[in-house]
């Protein structure tokens, strides 16, 4: 919405008045219930915001990777990143994720240049050279450059799939390269169980938040098993369906998506971002993302108003971190 003409950007206009007559359509879309009781109420709140300048993400974004640098930061690592940064109108946090989202985008570019270089980098490992030595030469995830030393071997893709889940199935050499490899990447890391409980525990509080302002909603949960059962797979599945015609700073919301990091203006996590929202928009209208570590005011969405976490309680999500770390 233009803060001078109280109107709605032009491009949302039409995922804003679908928000609004969402509960006029006839049949309603997925996971919409027929009836609502009592009938949908209208619901303004406000909601600050504090997004990071995007020139403020270039300089930082620029100050905190290093080349074929994947991996979690030790303390000292972590303290020099607080050093560089203390002049920049950004959290550590919010560096950190930013660092997390620039690699992850690194992983997926690099794919193909990492694969077109497989035989030269299995000729180097099996003469000698380690993997985090391989990762730095070509700036790639080191579990993604060990992926493409054993397609080299021509191994299947199952194969692969099978002996990184079962490490033991390997030589000793592959083995202990492998271990290196993961706890020195952590962006192509199988194992994600810890990232998954620490995004759905945001979720559960911000579901709270809503609750403990009396704003009705369908959970994630509840349209996927819905959805599997009618269509035969989730189709349409924000965390939070809102049942109430809610307006976030004036701007309509039909539902909203919780994001674990910081909404960082880089091409490959927008573009990501803009297809999930797109599909929502299609069924619902306009909706929001919250993003747990802000975002950069250079990230622009079509039919998603950006939220930060500012007004939820994050004190259990905050504790959890500190006991895992």
């Amino acid at each position: 919405m233009d803060e001078e003409t109280g109107e709605w950007d032009s491009r949302d206009e039409t995922t804003c008045l679908r928000a609004i007559r969402r509960f006029d359509v006839k049949p309603r879309a997925m996971g919409i219930p027929n009836q609502i009781e009592p009938d949908p109420r209208k619901i303004e709140i406000e909601w600050p915001v504090n997004p990071v300048p995007i020139e403020v993400q270039k300089n930082v974004g620029k100050l905190v990777v290093k080349r074929g640098d994947f991996g979690f930061l030790s303390d000292e690592e972590v303290g020099e990143i607080a050093k560089i940064i203390e002049d920049f109108p950004i959290t550590l946090e919010q560096a950190l994720s930013l660092r997390a989202a620039i690699n992850q985008e690194k992983s997926v570019y690099s794919h193909h240049r990492i694969m077109n270089r497989k035989k030269e980098l299995r000729r180097k490992y099996d003469n000698g050279s380690d993997i985090l030595e391989l990762a730095k030469l070509v700036d790639g995830p080191p579990v993604n450059v060990f992926r493409a030393i054993l397609s080299a071997r021509n191994f299947s893709k199952n194969r692969i799939k099978t002996l990184l889940k079962e490490p033991k199935k390997m030589n000793e050499r592959d083995q202990e390269q492998f271990r290196i490899a993961e706890e020195s990447d952590r962006v192509a890391n199988v194992d994600q169980t810890e990232t998954h409980l620490a995004a759905d525990l945001f979720e559960d509080l911000l579901c709270e938040h809503f609750e403990s302002i009396d704003v009705r909603f369908r959970r994630q949960n509840e349209l996927m098993k819905e959805q599997i059962a009618e269509e035969g797979r989730p189709v349409r599945t924000p965390d939070l369906l809102f049942l109430d015609d809610l307006r976030i700073n004036g701007i309509p919301c039909a539902w909203i998506d919780a994001k674990h990091f910081f909404g960082s203006a880089l091409s490959f996590p927008r573009k990501k971002a803009q297809k999930q929202v797109d599909r929502y928009t299609e069924a619902y209208g306009q909706g929001a993302i919250i993003y747990r570590h802000g975002f950069c005011d250079g990230l622009h969405l079509r039919g998603a108003q950006k939220l930060d976490a500012g007004p939820v309680d994050l004190s259990l999500l905050i504790e959890h971190n500190e006991n895992r770390s």
